[in-house]
C-alpha cells in the first residue's frame, strides 16, 4: 500500500514571471493598483490616460505576471526622436510620478522587468519619486544589478505632517485657535463666510471651476505666466478634470473651500489614499492676504480630515515654512532618475551623470 503524502513532502514551486509587453495602456493597471500599497493606489489606469489625454504621448505597457496574476503595470510613453529610444513613465507630476506593484512583489519580478525594458528601449526616465518608493527603489536595484547605468538628479525635499502624533499632543493649540478666530471674525467684515467640503462629483460640478478662479487671481497667475496652475485651462486643469470621470479616483478627491459672500476666495485640493493625504495644492485671493484665508482654510481642512481617520499628511515640495508651523518635518527626498541600458547607452549615459544631477536642484 502506498504511503499517503502529507503536505509537508510537496514543495512549493517559485511562481513563473512573464513579462507581458503591450500598445496602449493595459487593462491590467487597475488590477496592480487595487492592490498596491495604499499610498499608490491612485496610480491607476486612468491617471495615466488622463495624463496622455492632457499631454500627449502614445503608451506601451509592460506587465509582469506571476502564475498569470499581473503583479506589475509599467506604462512608458517615448520621449524625443524614436531612434533614440528613450522613454518616460507618464502621470501627474503631483504627488509623484512613479507606477503601481503590487504590495510584497518578489525581487525577481523585478529582474524580470528590467530584462524586458531592455528589449524595448534604451533609457528610461522615472520620476519625481520620492526616495523609497516602492516601485521605483525595487527597479532601480535590479537595473544596478542588470549593469544598467543609473543617473539621479535631486528635485526637492518633502515635507510630511504625523498628525497622529500632533493630536496626542494636544494640536491644535488653543493659541492657534484664538489666533484663527481672531482672524475669522475680520475677514468677515468682507462678507458672509462659507467653508464647504467637495468630493469628487461636487469638484466635477462646478468645484473645479472655483479652484481654477482662484488661481486666477493668485500670486500664480500675476507672478508667472501661469502654466504651472492646477486648475485653469492654461494649466493643468484638463488633467485633473479628467481624473473625476473614474469613480475611483473621484473618491479620493477632497477640496476644502473658502467662499467670501459667495465668492471662492481660498481652496485646499487634496488626494487622501488610506490614512494617507497627499496635500497636491492650495492658493487664495490677495483681496485678503491681511487676514490668512489660506492658513485658516488649511487648519480647518486638516480638523476635518483628523475627525475622519487620516494620520499623516505628505505637503511635498515646496514653501517649507508654514508648513513647519503646522508641525511638519522634512521627510524623504524626491528625485528624477534616468535608466540607461548596459552597452554603449550606458557608456554615454555615465559620461552625462554630472550634466543630469546639475540639472536638478541643490539639496
Amino acid at each position: 500500500m502506498t504511503k499517503p503524502m502529507l503536505l509537508a513532502d510537496f514543495a512549493r514551486l517559485p511562481p513563473a514571471m512573464v513579462a507581458q509587453v503591450g500598445d496602449g495602456l493595459s487593462a491590467a493597471i487597475d488590477s496592480v493598483a487595487v492592490a498596491a500599497p495604499d499610498s499608490h493606489r491612485f496610480l491607476r489606469y486612468h491617471w495615466f490616460a488622463a495624463a496622455l489625454s492632457a499631454y500627449g504621448g502614445q503608451a506601451r505597457t509592460i506587465v509582469i505576471e506571476a502564475d498569470r496574476v499581473p503583479i506589475i503595470a509599467l506604462p512608458m510613453v517615448a520621449l524625443g526622436p524614436r531612434w533614440a529610444g528613450l522613454a518616460a513613465v507618464p502621470g501627474g507630476y503631483w504627488p509623484f510620478r512613479s507606477f503601481p506593484a503590487v504590495s510584497g512583489t518578489p525581487v525577481d519580478a523585478f529582474d524580470v522587468l528590467v530584462t524586458a525594458l531592455a528589449r524595448q528601449i534604451n533609457a528610461l526616465r522615472i520620476g519625481p519619486v520620492y526616495d523609497g518608493d516602492p516601485a521605483a527603489a525595487a527597479l532601480i536595484t535590479a537595473a544596478r544589478g542588470q549593469g544598467w547605468a543609473v543617473l539621479d538628479r535631486f528635485v526637492a525635499d518633502s515635507f510630511l505632517l504625523d498628525m497622529a502624533a500632533e493630536a496626542a499632543n494636544g494640536w491644535p493649540r488653543n493659541s492657534t485657535l484664538r489666533k484663527n478666530r481672531f482672524h475669522e471674525k475680520h475677514l468677515g467684515d468682507h462678507g458672509a463666510l462659507d467653508w464647504r467640503f467637495l468630493d469628487g462629483e461636487a469638484l466635477k460640478a462646478g468645484g473645479f471651476d472655483a479652484l481654477a478662479s482662484i488661481e486666477e487671481k493668485s500670486w500664480i497667475a500675476a507672478r508667472t505666466d501661469g502654466h504651472d496652475a492646477k486648475f485653469t485651462a492654461t494649466g493643468h486643469g484638463a488633467f485633473w478634470r479628467a481624473l473625476a470621470d473614474d469613480p475611483v479616483l473621484a473618491g479620493m478627491m477632497h477640496a476644502a473651500l473658502l467662499t467670501v459672500d459667495g465668492a471662492p476666495a481660498a481652496f485646499s485640493f487634496d488626494i487622501d489614499a488610506g490614512a494617507l493625504k497627499y496635500a497636491v495644492a492650495n492658493s487664495y485671493d490677495p483681496a485678503f492676504a491681511k487676514h490668512s484665508p489660506g492658513k485658516l482654510l488649511y487648519y480647518r481642512n486638516l480638523v476635518e480630515a483628523m475627525a475622519r481617520g487620516i494620520t499623516q499628511v505628505d505637503w511635498g515640495a515646496g514653501d517649507s515654512g508654514y508648513k513647519r508651523v503646522i508641525g511638519a518635518t522634512q521627510g524623504p527626498a524626491i528625485r528624477d532618475w534616468l535608466l540607461v541600458r548596459p552597452g554603449l547607452p550606458a557608456m554615454l549615459g555615465r559620461m552625462l551623470k554630472g550634466y543630469w544631477a546639475r540639472s536638478g536642484h541643490s539639496g
